[in-house]
């Protein structure tokens, strides 16, 4: 279950038949090639779950450190995620691949250092923002890599499998979060060093070469810095809403920042010579509907995540090992239809089928928001849930990602997975967000079990939102093309 990555349907949203002549490149590369692409994209997957585990964790080590500045743990990495995506693709598309995959492995993998020795909550904050950017680097050249040394025939297969990939971290991750923990949360992060290590050497040595665009002005840095902070602002006032109130001018100001800042962001991709966001590339009806509903999807992906491991371990009160193991069967379920999704999309089509993932994932959430009580009862509660939320992501995110990329030409393929992974990655923000603001500070049970059941109903709501508008996504042979 991945906030993790993709499966392309050529058969969904143009089939490979209608391939231009272009988009004839290589054959797939060695076996180590791949390999060493699945390692990065493994640890940018597995460093997503473990840490979601270890909240509690850091709560305890940090005394004092309330959930609203905890989840800045989690907010700080997505915003600069977010933020950093376009233009890290647009820099490997001008000056190759390889280049940027390393480049963001090691950054990744010393700040993974960083935030092991961290000794207080604003230098994990810190040390998480630099990780962030080291993954916004790997995220879309590790596609790139993979899609423009692969036939164009091949790409959906091959897409499937780097979703795969991303859900088998998933899948691991809960476990293995939770055995770190156990022992001290910093293992959390020093997982990361050994695995990005060897990936760096053997990339040095094996990953191939590829530059499709090498023209073109520079990104607009000045443009990824207002992102940042409109998301930044966004998610400030919506985590601080439930101590400032939803009426103080702290909350107010931040919100109208956030939109004003929008706005000149809008005004920048519209001027620039190489925006964050190519507005012409929103107008393929394909990439905005999909690149729009994995966003609302990804909303209520990371507020089920954040709130399943906060029930565990602070209602029901599993230690983190339990807590993973919990968690892990609906991750698990992720990578087998990740793959295998292809006939279920070639009969319904990608919006049908990623509109019934979006479904029963709301189907899920419902589930706990009705069975779920204060008692634990793991396998007649919690379990049926976790379960089927797992075939709503295996369904539809991978569906929606896949749509959004099969609708871009090759030398737009890292730039415009930037763009679907940046619209993710704010919906991971505004869940996180959204679920601080909701679940607050409940003193009794009672209060907390009202408070999830809040956070479960408005997240199985943007879950429904979120299938509404992949219905919207255009029928084979409609599609347009960047």
């Amino acid at each position: 279950m991945t906030v993790g990555e993709s499966n392309p349907l050529a058969d969904a949203a143009d089939p490979a038949p209608s391939a231009p002549p272009a988009a004839k490149v290589p054959a797939v590369g060695s076996h180590a090639t791949v390999w060493i692409i699945s390692t990065g994209v493994f640890v940018v997957n597995l460093d997503l779950f473990i840490v979601n585990v270890a909240v509690p964790a850091l709560g305890d080590s940090f005394h004092g450190s309330s959930l609203a500045s905890l989840s800045w743990v989690l907010n700080a990495y997505a915003i600069v995620f977010a933020a950093l995506l376009v233009v890290a693709g647009r820099l490997a598309d001008r000056y190759g691949h390889r280049r940027g995959f390393l480049l963001g492995l090691a950054v990744f993998t010393a700040a993974s250092a960083l935030c092991a020795v961290a000794p207080g909550v604003g230098w994990l904050v810190a040390a998480r923002a630099l990780q962030a950017a080291g993954a916004a680097t790997l995220m879309p050249t590790s596609l790139g890599l993979l899609l423009v040394n692969t036939p164009w025939e091949r790409r959906p297969q091959a897409i499937r499998s780097w979703a795969a990939i991303g859900g088998i971290a998933a899948g691991l991750g809960p476990v293995i979060g939770g055995l770190l923990v156990e022992a001290d949360w910093r293992w959390v992060f020093l997982v990361n060093v050994p695995v990005g290590a060897v990936g760096l050497v053997a990339g040095a040595r094996l990953l191939p070469d590829a530059r499709p665009d090498r023209g073109g002005r520079f990104p607009d840095l000045l443009g990824a810095a207002v992102l940042t902070l409109a998301i930044g602002a966004l998610a400030l006032g919506l985590v601080k809403a439930g101590a400032w109130g939803w009426g103080s001018p702290q909350v107010i100001g931040s919100l109208v920042a956030a939109i004003a800042l929008g706005g000149v962001f809008w005004l920048r991709s519209a001027r620039h010579g190489a925006p964050i966001v190519e507005l012409p590339m929103l107008r393929t009806p394909a990439f905005a509907v999909a690149t729009l509903a994995a966003l609302l999807f990804t909303v209520a992906f990371a507020a089920m995540l954040l709130t399943s491991v906060l029930w565990c371990q602070q209602v029901w009160g599993y230690s983190a090992i339990r807590t993973g193991l919990a968690i892990a069967p609906g991750p698990l379920v992720v990578p087998a239809l990740a793959v295998s999704s292809g006939p279920v999309v070639r009969r319904l089509g990608a919006g049908r089928t990623a509109a019934l993932g979006c479904l029963l994932f709301a189907v899920g959430l419902g589930w706990w928001a009705v069975a779920l009580d204060t008692a634990p009862h793991y396998a007649t509660g919690f379990v049926p849930g976790m379960l089927i939320t797992g075939i709503g992501v295996g369904f539809a995110l991978p569906t929606l990602v896949g749509a959004a990329a099969a609708a871009l030409p090759p030398t737009r393929f890292a730039t415009g997975s930037a763009v679907t992974t940046m619209a993710r990655q704010t919906g991971s923000v505004l869940g996180v967000a959204l679920m601080v603001t909701l679940l607050a500070t409940p003193e009794t049970p009672v209060a907390a079990l009202d408070a999830f059941r809040h956070g479960w109903w408005a997240s199985a709501a943007t879950a429904v939102l979120a299938a509404a508008t992949a219905l919207a996504l255009p029928r084979p042979g409609t599609a347009g093309r960047a």
